[in-house]
């Protein structure tokens, strides 16, 4: 069962929703390596996310998705805003015109963004930043979308990612205002690749439910 244009409003809608609950959470993380405030930021990006989609009817999933980068851009502060509107702005265009999606295109959609993250970030792997989330859970998305259906294809993502962000636990950070802190940002769990993850997980989630 392909992805369709209401799934994307739900996993949207629950994506703000997810944020909106992890607000304290992900500050309390941001506090220990960054500016404290990626839970606020997050949260207010896709609270406006959620007053955009909810007058775009049925526009196709490409423009959905634009939508929401163009949102994030406007409203979040720090470097979560640009990062994250890039991904959102590149998975649209990935799906530019679709009313569905079927498996391969969704890991497309999702390593459309991962690029526009990366040109964005000029990060990679390992920096102890959201691509530690979203580069494991394409990875592992490209090894099973030929074969799995939908739902399980996102579970296998989701749970990519998990292990990615925790992974950065033990990362020292040599990209963005946790880089400042060097050796001692060691030990603490990065707030973007938890954003990362709490998304994809509100993906394979609002799946799970059909």
């Amino acid at each position: 069962m392909p992805v369709t244009h209401e799934d994307i409003q739900h996993w949207l809608l629950r994506s703000a929703q997810v944020l909106h609950e992890n607000s304290a959470y992900l500050t309390q993380l941001d506090s220990a390596i960054g500016d404290a405030d990626h839970g606020s930021n997050m949260d207010r990006g896709f609270t406006a996310v959620k007053a955009k989609i909810a007058n775009l009817g049925d526009a196709d999933i490409g423009t959905l998705l634009k939508t929401v980068g163009t949102t994030l851009v406007s409203t979040v502060g720090g470097a979560s805003g640009p990062l994250y509107g890039t991904a959102f702005l590149r998975a649209g265009m990935a799906s530019s015109g679709k009313q569905s999606l079927e498996a391969t295109d969704v890991v497309a959609l999702f390593d459309a963004a991962l690029e526009g993250v990366r040109a964005r970030g000029k990060a990679q792997a390992g920096e102890k930043t959201m691509l530690d989330a979203l580069i494991p859970a394409i990875e592992a998305g490209k090894q099973v979308a030929e074969q799995s259906p939908i739902p399980q294809l996102l579970q296998t993502m989701a749970a990519a990612a998990e292990e990615g962000m925790k992974s950065t636990i033990e990362m020292v950070a040599t990209k963005g205002r946790a880089s400042y802190l060097g050796e001692r940002s060691k030990g603490h769990q990065d707030p973007g690749a938890t954003s990362c993850w709490l998304i994809l997980q509100a993906f394979s989630d609002t799946m799970e439910a059909h």
